[in-house]
C-alpha cells in the first residue's frame, strides 16, 4: 500500500484523481482540504501530523465525515519526497498484518500490536486490514 505525500498546497491540483490515501506534510487550510477532496473524488484517508490535526476546524471534520473521508494523524517516518512522491508501506509490514489476520487474531488486537511496533495510527492499520487485498498498489 502506498500513501501520496503532498508537501505543498501547490501540488494539490496536480494529484491523480484516483488517489485514496494522502499525507499532507504542510498545515492545510480549510480551502486546501476542500480542494483536495474535489481533486481526488476517490479519497478515503487524509493523514496529517499530530500537531496539524489539532488545528483542523470542526467544520472541516464534519465536511470530511459527510464525504466519508477519514482524517488521521500520523507521519511518514524517513520518507524523502525528493526521491519518491509516494511512501510505500514495507512489504514485511503487509506480510505481518496478513499473517496475524490468517491466525484469526481480532482486528482491534492486530491494530494495537502493529501500531505499537511500527509507530502507525491504529486507524491506519485497521484501514490496511480491511482492504480487500493486503498487496501494495
Amino acid at each position: 500500500m502506498k500513501i501520496r505525500v503532498v508537501s505543498s498546497r501547490n501540488e494539490i491540483l496536480s494529484l491523480n484523481p484516483n488517489e485514496k490515501v494522502v499525507h499532507l506534510s504542510f498545515r492545510p487550510s480549510n480551502k486546501d482540504i476542500f480542494l483536495l477532496v474535489e481533486t481526488c473524488p476517490k479519497l478515503e484517508i487524509i493523514q496529517v501530523p499530530k500537531s496539524y490535526k489539532k488545528t483542523v476546524s470542526r467544520a472541516i471534520e464534519m465536511f470530511l465525515e459527510m464525504q466519508k473521508v477519514q482524517l488521521l494523524e500520523g507521519d511518514v517516518w524517513g520518507h524523502r519526497k525528493d526521491i519518491n512522491e509516494y511512501y510505500v508501506f514495507p512489504q514485511s509490514l503487509m506480510m505481518k498484518i496478513r499473517s496475524l489476520k490468517a491466525e484469526g487474531i481480532p482486528g482491534e488486537n492486530i491494530a494495537e500490536k502493529v501500531s505499537r511496533e511500527h509507530q502507525l495510527n491504529p486507524k491506519m492499520v485497521t484501514y490496511i486490514l480491511n482492504r480487500k487485498q493486503l498487496e501494495p498498489d
